[in-house]
């Protein structure tokens, strides 16, 4: 239809004031003006689900974490998430992988599950190379990571050696501690 070609920033911000209570939001003016009284954004993105054909999205600097939860974007190519608190490179790879079929590009830097020497001085460039060695393996289609094209040398690397490149996730202190499984609300 005559959607957004790509949304920004905060958008879901505008998506959760008070939705129900306004007229639906029909032109770019109109969703810049709301942008603009910067309403406070609460961290769920599932109003994203109106936006099916959705290209592009910019969520840079939102304090999103590792409970994101995409809805299904089958058109997304662009994604960028830089600066927020996301921790568990596998679970989001694995999620995008499956919410997000058509992402090209992608950047992640700026998390602790990005080690970029420049974000992390106990990171170095190996670090980095192993991350973008696992994020090709786990997201083949890929053609820039962290604004950086994907080379064929690197794309070649991942298909032999990215399932053993894993970065691993810093473990809290609290949760390596008789760690229990919480029951999930499906198995009640």
């Amino acid at each position: 239809g005559s959607g957004f070609h790509g949304i920004y920033t905060n958008l879901a911000t505008v998506l959760y004031a008070e939705a129900a209570a306004r007229p639906p939001i029909s032109s770019a003016k109109e969703w810049e003006s709301l942008l603009k009284q910067g309403i406070s954004f609460p961290r769920s993105l599932e109003g994203l689900s109106a936006f099916r054909s959705l290209e592009e999205l910019i969520l840079d600097n939102n304090l999103l974490g590792d409970d994101l939860v995409l809805p299904g974007l089958p058109h997304l190519h662009t994604l960028t998430l830089n600066k927020n608190q996301i921790t568990d490179l596998e679970y989001l790879l694995d999620h995008l992988a499956e919410v997000t079929p058509s992402l090209e590009y992608l950047s992640l830097l700026g998390n602790v599950a990005c080690p970029n020497e420049l974000v992390n001085l106990e990171k170095d460039e190996e670090d980095y190379k192993r991350y973008r060695c696992f994020v090709l393996h786990k997201l083949p289609k890929l053609k820039f990571l962290d604004a950086q094209k994907v080379t064929r040398q690197e794309r070649e690397e991942a298909l032999v050696r990215g399932a053993f490149m894993k970065v691993v996730k810093p473990k809290d202190f609290r949760d390596s501690q008789h760690h229990q499984p919480q029951p999930s609300t499906a198995d009640l």
